[in-house]
């Protein structure tokens, strides 16, 4: 059975792992990985192949940054030109991203099954790019591979047929599960001297946040309150470097004694930092996961969020990009702690073997 597995973006790469490495136990499957490149760069993408142990995909796409519209019209081309030379049996999916929907859409007119994991997560916000990626894909997709329960209740409201849903639990948790050891044997609160010393950190990407002066600009205005009570860690997104560079922000940070800013950093890294943390303060979707897991406080500087699970019974709350609501928040946690948590059902490490036994018996 060949399985073509597609990457994209970051966000991909600790999901398909565990799946990849879970389907080579079985003499009779042929994963095939497929990278589109949609995330180009090195530090994007290199060092979290290394430190995920994926193996160099089967087939680079190449198709680097664009509009929307740009990015997605070269995966569907040259995605084309992969599902005609391999002959897939199936091609699964993962998340949110241009990748996810297009090569959704090639597979789907080819006749090729389609297997979509994190189904079902809804932001109920169109004007986010992620969220018609995701109706587009689970529309299109034959087995949709549930994280938590929001996830179908979504779908079935949708119409999508019950024989096609399967919840299995959050894969990006598998790699959580299977790298914290190793995690916590990375070098990097020593690096940057934090070793015995509280911190927050900080992931900012999303165009809502970065992409308008003003509203960075007010997100900077509470990280410079936020500093004077705790220090900062901002490993900064290339998309969010840019857009900083590009508003004359670099002096107001350079003023901000507090604020570490760090190149993007690895997979490994990241965990480590985030583990440690006193308080995560982001715009993904992915960290409000891990932090709920870690059971580190998440402040999350969006409207909205497609995991409500992290904020119903996890350590996230919303809040949005009010300067006074992330500042009044980050001082409650850092006074009181976390608010009391749980982790959700099936986040239990064990979701590939879930999904690719599901696979086994349903793939003809």
């Amino acid at each position: 059975m060949k399985i073509i597995n597609v990457v994209g973006a970051r966000p991909n790469f600790m999901k398909i792992a565990p799946i990849q490495r879970e389907m080579t136990k079985y003499d009779h499957l042929q994963p095939f990985l497929v990278h589109t490149g949609q995330h180009y760069d090195e530090k994007m993408s290199k060092l979290f192949f290394q430190d995920l142990e994926l193996p160099q995909p089967d087939a680079y796409l190449g198709v680097g940054s664009g509009t929307h519209a740009e990015q997605t019209a070269r995966i569907m081309v040259e995605f084309e030109k992969v599902l005609d030379q391999q002959k897939a049996d199936l091609i699964i999916v993962v998340g949110d991203v241009n990748s996810t929907a297009a090569c959704s859409l090639v597979a789907s007119k080819k006749g090729v099954k389609v297997a979509h994991v994190e189904a079902g997560l809804r932001s109920f916000d169109r004007t986010m790019p992620e969220e018609i990626n995701r109706i587009v894909t689970d529309a299109l997709s034959d087995y949709l591979f549930v994280s938590e329960k929001s996830g179908l209740e979504n779908l079935r409201k949708e119409g999508i047929p019950e024989h096609k849903i399967f919840f299995t639990g959050n894969v990006m948790i598998d790699s959580l599960v299977y790298y914290l050891n190793k995690a916590d044997k990375s070098s990097i609160l020593s690096d940057l001297r934090l070793d015995g010393y509280p911190y927050a950190l900080i992931t900012l990407h999303r165009p809502s946040n970065v992409d308008q002066k003003e509203s960075y600009q007010r997100l900077l205005d509470a990280f410079s309150k936020i500093q004077e009570r705790i220090k900062i860690i901002f490993p900064i997104h290339p998309r969010s470097r840019k857009m900083l560079n590009q508003f004359g922000f670099q002096h107001h940070i350079d003023s901000l004694k507090n604020l570490i800013l760090i190149d993007p950093i690895g997979y490994l890294d990241f965990i480590k930092l985030m583990s440690e943390a006193a308080l995560v303060l982001t715009d993904s979707g992915g960290i409000q996961e891990e932090t709920t897991y870690l059971g580190i406080p998440c402040l999350t500087m969006r409207e909205n969020t497609e995991r409500p699970v992290t904020v119903d019974i996890g350590t996230n709350f919303l809040v949005g990009s009010d300067p006074h609501k992330i500042v009044t928040e980050t001082n409650k946690i850092l006074i009181h702690g976390s608010k009391p948590s749980q982790v959700p059902e099936l986040w239990d490490g064990h979701t590939a073997e879930r999904i690719v036994s599901i696979i086994l018996g349903n793939v003809q």
